[in-house]
């Protein structure tokens, strides 16, 4: 492991990844196989399908519960094997597609009850996945926006979080994100596409209009304040460890998230991605805020500086701010302090 965009993933990310699934001895051993950036891809493709493959013997053998665990450990394999690897579209979105198929089945196999919805926007669409627990007459659904990398598919922990609280979850890729980054870029003004998502979940119903929340995690923690003081239908939210004015991280920021920026802004350098990205600031709107708001981080992020995230909390009316100490972004390094910490709060406000 002697490439610096390798050593940069693993330093940033490392305890991400095995919050959201993959196993630490898996991350070890493959993270250890790769010399060069380039081949990242490549490898945690061979990692998902050796899961997959542990998936399809199960499934023949009738070990359903044995398949869909499978099937979400190569999920995350081929989510995070094209996270923010940006080199070449024409083989990192198969892989992403890959990451997509094998969510879905893990989640059939499992009997969660998760159903994707796609909802026309702008010329295209966004995607999401909806997962209403069983068993509860009307619950409370949380919007779950994800950051510049992450996507629905990382979400499988904490869509099974709130579903442990009678809570529903609606996983999203919005524009720049997942499945929808392709036609749709990175746009400032995030309750563009929530508005539209409300519209069609509202009208799809299975849940209670009048207690809905948004939880959005690192790009998602300015997408979730920006777009709710716009959405009075969103009755609570928390940001994790999301950006005032992302421009003013700009220099600290790794050289990949630069690159994920560049091309989820669909712009053609950096200094386009930077022009798009000063529209992503929050000076002067979160005054607007009129929901109880949560916000969080660590006090070691090095992607989004913990004064940012809060500064988001002090400007809004009934904002409050937690900082982990020695936490990294998104507290993933503390998925014990921070994941029950945010699901009870939000199903404590939705009541």
């Amino acid at each position: 492991m002697n490439d610096r965009n390798v050593e940069a993933a693993v330093d940033h990310w490392g305890p991400r990844f095995v919050r959201a699934g993959v196993d630490m001895n898996d991350f070890h051993r493959t993270v250890q196989s790769i010399d060069r950036w380039e081949d990242w891809l490549g490898v945690w493709e061979a990692l998902g399908d050796v899961h997959a493959g542990l998936g399809q013997e199960a499934e023949e053998k009738g070990r359903t519960v044995s398949a869909g665990e499978a099937w979400l450990r190569a999920a995350t394999a081929y989510h995070f094997a094209q996270f923010v690897w940006v080199l070449d579209t024409a083989l990192s979105r198969p892989v992403h597609d890959k990451a997509v198929a094998a969510n879905y089945r893990a989640n059939e196999l499992l009997g969660t009850g998760l159903e994707r919805v796609e909802i026309p926007f702008d010329g295209a669409s966004v995607v999401g996945n909806l997962r209403i627990p069983r068993g509860v007459d009307s619950p409370p659904l949380v919007i779950l926006i994800p950051g510049l990398d992450s996507t629905k598919e990382e979400f499988f922990r904490n869509e099974s979080a709130m579903a442990a609280r009678g809570m529903a979850t609606f996983s999203l890729d919005g524009p720049g994100q997942g499945e929808s980054e392709y036609d749709l870029p990175i746009r400032h003004d995030y309750e563009a596409a929530l508005g539209v998502v409300l519209d069609a979940l509202i009208d799809r119903g299975g849940f209670d209009h009048t207690r809905i929340g948004a939880v959005g995690t690192s790009m998602g923690g300015y997408y979730a304040p920006r777009a709710c003081a716009f959405e009075p239908r969103v009755k609570a939210l928390v940001g994790i460890s999301g950006p005032y004015r992302i421009v003013d991280a700009w220099d600290g920021l790794p050289e990949l998230t630069k690159q994920a920026f560049i091309a989820r802004t669909h712009s053609t350098n950096e200094e386009d991605a930077i022009r798009r990205l000063t529209l992503l600031d929050l000076t002067g709107v979160l005054q607007n805020l009129a929901q109880p708001a949560l916000f969080i981080t660590g006090e070691l992020d090095r992607l989004i500086p913990w004064e940012q995230t809060e500064q988001q909390a002090r400007e809004s009316p009934r904002g409050t701010f937690v900082n982990i100490a020695n936490g990294n972004h998104g507290g993933s390094d503390y998925p014990y302090l921070v994941g029950p910490v945010v699901a009870d709060w939000i199903g404590e406000e939705l009541g």
